[in-house]
């Protein structure tokens, strides 16, 4: 039944077309007669397919200018004019279709996510390996993935290095390398060797589950812009009768009225604007950057202050590991290779820090078992027979053994600190560095290049660091030593300045980017708070994707008004000429289909390149 309701516009197009041919070629072999009826019959078929949908848009609350298609096809079968009538027929039909084409044309870059979702993954079951279903997969399975694959969740690399294509995800043409501990996306499809995977999270909490999810809410979404093109074509539906009554008051012609029908069928305000919408969120799916709906791009496109999170926004979000401060009885390796084994089974983002160290230092890591993990606290397991505890102070501390302690630290600003413990010993501390991200400073231009009036550090770093880092970037403003509910405080103060855009990636930005006219989260991962509440994820690690989304949104947003406003002003002219008598039906009728034509091609300009 909706494989019919999705080929109902071909159809409709395709035997308005035959019957309006098939007329014409009747009436140029002379059989008027014959041309008569095979207009009355495409009309009459295409005016009660019309009667049907308008009787279900009413029933949900929905009135538009499909109601003057409808009465203009009618009227003009009343009057006996069966060209008219056929043609208005195939211009209603016709421009469904058209719309229907174009809007498929600019959801590809989104659609073409939805068929790449793996069914199935081989995965080790002791020295054997089976297939199974991805929904059976769970955190600390060890999959085998083969060359051409999609990954099916998100993983580890066990062992060597690989090649990912992650186009689908990114839109970076180019295959990604991979080394030993990096965490690899779902989604991805393995371009190189096969390799082993360790599964970090089941199917419904990974990446590209959570891409799909977003994309599929993303096409059921209506932009405002397109709520507010509802509201006006009932006011043209209005102006519409308005103007073909006067018309036969004045004249005593119905076929004067008939023409001013015609002309205003359909408004070219309902054909252009999602058209213009939805081709901009494609392009900017195509850069990387999802836009959960249409009301996203309309907000992203008014934007005038961006506050930007500083740990993993405005610096790399990818710590370094320096020093390994050890305790007595455990040496640096010692420390990093049982940490780093246990924490291959780990999401968070010092975890493969940690892992990437310990290979980068030519360490042997072991599997790890008996796995228990504390989000955004720390991780404990047993590794090669030992139980090792990897997270914050607190939490390896309630671990230790009774008696033991683990020594407090001092450490360098912008450092933070992984404290690790063997069998309920305190081992050490692992120091990690973040710094501010190469692009920062070019990201931040762009940002002022696309109209950005303001740009803000919000973070919960000490003040001293935060206003240090926004004074390097040349930001406008710094605050630091934020509770979630102190952002949230920013974002309402910066409205004063216009409408106002966040940028974060971690859960305590959840509720600021809930609360900002626009939300970014950073990272798609299903069990991010902030990509849920977000209205915009940068599927991609790259700022600098945000200033070009801004410019898409922006360019978008043009084209859709553009578009309306040119055709209803182009349809405006048209009735009033009809009105006076200038126009025809037959001459309205075509004259109206070479403008929607005309606006819905205009439309689909927001899918290409800026010129």
């Amino acid at each position: 039944m909706l494989r019919l309701r999705e080929l109902m516009p071909a159809l409709l197009a395709g035997f308005a077309l035959f019957g309006l041919a098939l007329g014409g070629l009747s009436y140029a072999l002379g059989r008027s007669d014959l041309a008569s009826t095979a207009w009355l019959v495409s009309g009459l078929v295409v005016l009660i397919a019309l009667l049907t949908e308008i009787v279900r848009s009413v029933l949900s609350g929905k009135v538009g200018v499909d109601a003057i298609a409808a009465l203009s096809i009618g009227v003009a079968l009343l009057l006996g004019e069966t060209l008219a009538a056929a043609i208005v027929a195939m211009m209603y039909a016709g421009g469904q279709q058209l719309e229907s084409f174009a809007e498929g044309r600019a959801r590809r870059d989104m659609t073409a996510l939805l068929g790449r979702v793996a069914r199935t993954a081989m995965v080790y079951r002791g020295a054997d390996l089976a297939s199974v279903p991805i929904e059976a997969l769970k955190p600390g399975d060890r999959a085998l993935m083969r060359s051409g694959e999609v990954i099916p969740v998100d993983g580890r690399v066990l062992a060597g290095a690989i090649e990912l294509d992650l186009s689908a995800l990114t839109g970076e043409p180019l295959p990604v390398r991979f080394l030993q501990g990096a965490e690899v996306p779902s989604g991805a499809t393995v371009v190189g060797a096969p390799f082993d995977l360790l599964v970090l999270r089941d199917s419904a909490a990974s990446t590209y589950a959570n891409i799909v999810r977003l994309v599929e809410n993303a096409q059921k979404s209506r932009a405002p812009m397109v709520r507010l093109a509802d509201r006006y074509a009932l006011a043209f539906l209005a102006l519409t009768l308005v103007l073909a009554g006067l018309a036969y008051g004045f004249s005593q012609d119905a076929t004067r009225a008939l023409a001013v029908l015609v002309v205003a069928t359909p408004c070219p305000l309902i054909l252009a604007v999602p058209v213009a919408v939805i081709s901009g969120m494609s392009r900017a799916a195509a850069h990387g950057v999802l836009i959960k709906g249409g009301g996203g791009l309309e907000a992203l496109a008014a934007v005038k202050v961006v506050v930007l999170d500083k740990t993993g926004t405005l610096t790399a979000g990818r710590p370094e590991v320096g020093e390994i401060r050890c305790c007595p009885g455990f040496g640096p390796d010692d420390i990093l290779r049982l940490a780093a084994s246990l924490d291959q089974a780990s999401g968070h983002i010092t975890a493969e820090a940690l892992v990437r160290a310990a290979v980068g230092r030519g360490l042997h890591l072991d599997l790890p078992e008996d796995i228990r993990e504390s989000a955004g606290s720390g991780i404990e397991g047993l590794v090669d027979g030992r139980r090792v505890t990897v997270g914050g102070g607190g939490f390896v501390a309630s671990r230790l053994a009774p008696g033991e302690l683990l020594p407090r630290q001092t450490v360098p600003v912008e450092t933070a600190v992984v404290a690790v413990a063997i069998d309920g010993r305190g081992a050490g501390h692992i120091l990690l560095s973040d710094q501010v991200r190469e692009d920062a400073g070019q990201t931040v231009d762009a940002f002022r290049a696309v109209g950005i009036m303001r740009l803000v550090m919000a973070s919960g770093d000490r003040s001293d660091i935060v206003v240090e880092a926004a004074a390097r970037l040349g930001l406008d403003a710094a605050h630091g030593d934020l509770t979630p509910e102190r952002k949230v405080a920013v974002i309402e103060a910066e409205r004063l300045h216009g409408p106002v855009m966040m940028v974060g990636d971690g859960v305590n930005d959840a509720p600021a980017l809930a609360v900002a006219d626009v939300g970014i989260a950073i990272g798609a991962r299903g069990s991010a708070a902030s990509s849920e509440t977000a209205d915009v994820v940068l599927l991609v690690d790259d700022l600098s994707r945000l200033p070009q989304a801004v410019a898409i949104a922006k360019r978008a947003r043009f084209i859709a008004v553009q578009s309306a406003v040119a055709g209803l002003v182009l349809s405006g002219g048209a009735m009033v000429a009809a009105a006076f008598g200038y126009l025809t039906p037959v001459r309205g009728a075509l004259l109206q289909e070479v403008i929607d034509v005309a606006v819905i091609l205009n439309a689909l300009r927001a899918l290409r390149r800026a010129g």
